[in-house]
């Protein structure tokens, strides 16, 4: 029995140490499994990220490819011939772009040395590109450009551009020479075409009787042409590189100085103007300017056509003389009164007019003042100027009072001027020195203004009525001042006077107008319309008067 049990004993020690055998081997399996794990996990790790790589390589390959592709299509549809020749005594292409075929001929070809480049070249051309490619490999040019024609296979000519550039190795020595060769016929045929047009253009400018100037954006002259050096009488290269300024009188240097943005800022300006001759002649001039701008709308400079005006000047200088012969050439006397008048045209004769009548002609006693505007400017204004003071002083010298005066005057216009739409304002005054009282009839003109001193007080002089030359029939109000003050003055004018502009496009204005009265209100009527003048001169700053302009002042004494 004791025997028993001690051979259990044994048998469950072996037991015990077979199971902790048992159980160290299955920790080195679990341990080695962990590691086994471990490294699958890692190598799961590996062929996730080649995967990926191998992956992004494959999109990269595919648009690659794909870029290649596209590039391979717009080379072959695109007018730049792409290549690349080995450098050295016996150029050799090594590739051409597919697209050669444009002008009839295959890569292959070139490639193969069936066909040299020479081949297609003009044999006009061909000389001077050998010449040109030699020079360029002599002198060690690393990139240039040549301008030549070839020939397609069936035989029509094209303009090319080839641009050029080296290729060396590590070594610095040139092993390839690349480039692109561009088709430009369509720009050479262009250039060709606008070179026609520019010989055919200078050609109608060199024979224009016109002078004309081409200046840059500073206005210095860069070409003109035979007409304007005879106007000025000075050789070709006398006048290149001056500026307008510099052949202008003091005059027009001063209107140009003030005028210059405005005018600059026009596409197309017309305005006249005054040179000086090499002589010290003065010429009139009509200019007509342009401003150049290249195809993007840049500007790049001005040109000018300049007309001579000295033969039309001095015709209208002489009907000027006669029209001032109207105008009076001073005031009348008359006690209680004191008279000034003065007109001056935008123009070498105008439309406005002023006229003083009295004396043996007239009804005793009595001053009739005339101010008056025709539509327009120039000659035709002027003639009508001169028959409207025909008729004035025809009708005037009638005993009959103003309303009725300026009736009979504007029919007598209005058979004149029919349907030509002219028109003219006048006001026409009726004074009494004696008994210091004044009517008058106001037909479409500006009102004539009242001021006295002593009040500091302006008063217009209104009343209705239609331009003269309208209608026939037209009925004019007569308007009457019963008294004129001591001191008070009266004032009647053209609105050349408050519509004169300076450089900058404002106006003289009615309010400048009526200060320069209330300030020399003291003066006599003469200094007072020189003082007008003077003041409408200063403010406009060489800007020509853009209409006539007339005063008549009259003090009450």
């Amino acid at each position: 029995m004791a025997t028993d049990q001690r051979k259990n004993k044994s048998e469950l020690i072996a037991e015990l140490a077979r199971l902790r055998r048992q159980a160290a081997q299955a920790k080195k399996l679990r341990q080695e499994v962990k590691a086994l794990r471990a490294a699958l996990g890692e190598l799961q790790t590996q062929c996730t990220e080649q995967t990926r790589a191998l992956t992004d390589e494959c999109r990269m390959r595919d648009q690659t490819e794909e870029a290649l592709r596209l590039a391979e299509m717009i080379i072959a549809q695109s007018p730049v011939v792409l290549f690349r020749r080995r450098a050295g005594q016996k150029p050799t292409p090594v590739y051409v772009s597919s697209n050669i075929t444009q002008f009839g001929y295959s890569s292959e070809e070139l490639l193969s040395g069936t066909l040299r480049f020479t081949d297609m070249v003009h044999p006009e051309d061909r000389d001077r590109i050998v010449e040109e490619v030699r020079h360029f490999a002599q002198t060690d040019v690393e990139e240039y450009s040549q301008s030549y024609r070839i020939l397609t296979r069936s035989g029509d000519v094209r303009w090319v551009e080839d641009r050029t550039s080296v290729v060396r190795d590590a070594q610095g020595r040139k092993i390839y020479n690349q480039g692109i060769m561009v088709d430009v016929t369509p720009r050479r045929r262009a250039e060709e075409k606008l070179r026609k047009s520019e010989e055919k253009f200078r050609r109608i400018v060199e024979t224009a009787g016109e002078g004309f100037a081409l200046m840059d954006d500073h206005l210095r002259i860069v070409e003109v042409n035979d007409s304007y050096c005879r106007m000025l009488g000075y050789r070709r290269e006398e006048i290149l590189g001056k500026t307008t300024l510099d052949l202008a009188t003091d005059e027009f240097r001063q209107f140009i100085a003030g005028s210059r943005d405005r005018l600059l800022a026009l596409d197309y300006r017309k305005f006249e103007g005054a040179l000086i001759a090499k002589d010290g002649r003065r010429v009139p001039v009509l200019i007509h300017g342009n401003t150049l701008r290249d195809d993007d709308g840049e500007k790049i400079g001005n040109a000018a056509f300049i007309v001579d005006l000295t033969d039309q000047k001095k015709a209208l200088e002489l009907a000027g003389k006669v029209q001032r012969s109207l105008i009076p050439a001073r005031p009348p006397s008359i006690p209680g009164l004191d008279l000034a008048g003065r007109t001056d045209s935008c123009q070498e004769v105008g439309g406005d007019y002023f006229d003083f009548l009295y004396g043996p002609d007239f009804p005793a006693g009595i001053l009739r003042v005339a101010v008056g505007d025709i539509s327009g400017h120039g000659v035709d204004a002027a003639l009508l100027m001169t028959t409207a003071r025909a008729f004035t002083r025809t009708r005037a010298v009638q005993p009959a009072g103003p309303s009725v005066v300026v009736a009979n005057i504007n029919r007598d216009l209005a058979l004149d001027m029919g349907d030509s739409g002219s028109f003219m304002t006048l006001f026409y005054m009726e004074i009494d020195p004696a008994r210091r009282s004044a009517s008058w009839v106001r037909a479409g003109h500006e009102p004539a203004l009242l001021y006295c001193p002593v009040r500091d007080q302006f008063e217009e002089l209104t009343g209705a009525g239609l331009p003269l030359g309208v209608d026939r029939d037209a009925v004019f109000a007569e308007q009457v001042l019963p008294v004129l003050h001591p001191g008070s003055l009266l004032a009647l004018g053209t609105d050349g006077i408050w519509e004169a502009r300076d450089p900058e496009g404002r106006f003289f204005g009615k309010a400048r107008f009526r200060d320069i009265l209330r300030r020399e209100a003291a003066a006599s009527a003469q200094d007072m319309v020189t003082a007008v003048f003077d003041e409408v001169g200063r403010f406009s700053r060489g800007i020509p008067y853009q209409d006539d302009v007339t005063l008549v002042v009259i003090k009450i004494q």
